[in-house]
């Protein structure tokens, strides 16, 4: 595994809690992630692996631990530029962009650059074909489903190039051919150098890439070690790996506009 010049990991998380509405949610978790390492986070529903990875990127507020990212500590110190975010889905709320390209172009923009850059149009554009989106560049993400939605979330965070990948089920809702053509392209960001950090409801087409898995229960780190195998059914080539409420019907009109969790 490769490693910055001063040995610092893309992911450094030592005795994170988090407490959320009275409730212990994570309890003294560390992680580590190398550079140049492709880690999956598993775990039951409630495990607390999506509250992690918040927690890890400064989304959701720590009542204990130290994070790092890149060698930064959280906050001003972290290269946000560098790091690209999918969340598990795209939110409801007011005052997003209201088409695909908009989107994707407002990954280009972090706390040390609030405009994008004169290319950003184009690069975002390459972004959406890079998840076969291209052309639907131009339309509502209102009027999509929830995978095409996702498929735009991803194409925000490759607009960066990011050194960093941060997934959370980046593949929940979207066709196996589209699953493996982004399976293809995260491969590519790894083979150049990048790291990734991804939680998985299952290995699927990510089986072949994964480096080491990171296994919670009841918020608190169960397992650090190889990637487990495929199981029965998930392994099968005929097993549907879309998941059925991920895709719901576009909102009625007048729904409001939609919010993103966006990085710093």
């Amino acid at each position: 595994m490769s490693t910055a010049p001063d040995g610092s990991p893309a992911v450094l998380a030592t005795g994170v809690d988090v407490t959320l509405g009275g409730h212990a949610i994570l309890a003294g978790v560390d992680l580590r992630v190398d550079r140049g390492e492709v880690v999956a986070l598993l775990g039951a529903n409630g495990s607390g692996k999506s509250t992690l990875v918040r927690a890890v990127l400064g989304i959701v507020p720590r009542t204990a631990g130290e994070v790092r990212l890149l060698g930064g500590r959280l906050g001003n110190g972290v290269p946000w530029e560098r790091i690209g975010y999918v969340p598990q889905r795209m939110p409801v709320g007011a005052g997003v962009p209201a088409t695909a390209v908009e989107v994707v172009m407002s990954g280009l923009v972090h706390g040390r650059r609030l405009r994008p850059p004169r290319d950003a149009r184009a690069r975002a554009l390459a972004a959406l074909d890079q998840v076969g989106m291209a052309a639907h560049a131009r339309r509502s993400v209102l009027q999509m489903s929830g995978g095409q939605q996702q498929r735009v979330l991803i194409a925000r965070a490759l607009v960066r190039a990011p050194e960093l990948l941060v997934l959370d089920e980046p593949t929940s809702g979207i066709d196996l051919p589209t699953q493996e053509t982004f399976v293809d392209t995260v491969r590519a960001l790894h083979a150049d150098g990048g790291t990734v950090l991804v939680i998985l409801h299952e290995l699927g087409s990510f089986a072949g890439l994964i480096d080491r898995a990171v296994a919670l229960r009841h918020g608190r780190v169960v397992y650090d070690g190889p990637p487990p195998s495929a199981r029965g059914e998930h392994a099968d080539d005929a097993h549907d790996h879309t998941h059925p409420h991920a895709d719901p019907l576009p909102p009625e009109p007048g729904t409001p506009g939609l919010s993103m969790e966006v990085l710093p």
